[in-house]
């Protein structure tokens, strides 16, 4: 079983290869085909279902095992809050656009900078102490909860539900349950 650090790693690891793959182009301002600009948002849309499944379920388990667990957990944790609360709502903007929109290029890039700042910041400032805290198990523990959460996390970003695991495990189901129906109606998410 995959321990937190390792399954938020790849994680970590997919988005930046999705920004990577994202960056190359082409957009509308070089010249892209339709073709080429419906595969841009296509590729978009993955990246917010991946990443709006990821926040949830950090929000939910791992911003709260920072708080008991470190003793600057609290800062720490409302700092990221922060930002996955300001990504969101890129996000949430981003997905309404179609990437002919001059518009969706900037949100766009406004959320690549944010993620990988997002990346290192949990990955410099808190993941090197709460590794140091917590016990195999529960590093184990924490992440089968999130390896098995996506399943059932939701697939678009949420930016007026609080990042609160109270209220994410109350609404998270219903909002996840919305998403999918919502994703197989418009063919969102799939191949």
């Amino acid at each position: 079983m995959a321990d937190v650090f390792t399954v938020l790693a790849k994680d970590h690891q997919e988005v930046k290869n999705m920004l990577a793959e994202l960056d190359k182009g082409p957009t509308r301002a070089t010249g892209a085909s339709q073709d080429q600009l419906a595969l841009r948002k296509k590729m978009t849309q993955e990246l917010i279902i991946e990443e709006s499944k990821h926040e949830a379920l950090e929000e939910m388990y791992f911003w709260p095992a920072v708080r008991e667990h470190l003793p600057a957990g609290d800062t720490l944790a409302d700092e990221a809050t922060g930002q996955e609360q300001e990504a969101k709502q890129v996000l949430a903007d981003l997905d309404k656009l179609d990437a002919s929109d001059a518009e969706f290029e900037k949100l766009l890039a406004k959320f690549t900078v944010a993620a990988r700042q997002h990346i290192e910041f949990e990955e410099t400032r808190a993941w090197p102490g709460l590794r140091a805290v917590l016990t195999a198990e529960t590093a184990a523990e924490l992440g089968a909860k999130i390896a098995d959460g996506k399943s059932s996390a939701p697939t678009r970003p949420h930016p007026h539900t609080p990042p609160t695991p109270g209220a994410l495990k109350t609404a998270g189901p219903v909002a996840a349950a919305t998403d999918k129906v919502r994703d197989t109606i418009t063919g969102r998410g799939t191949d």
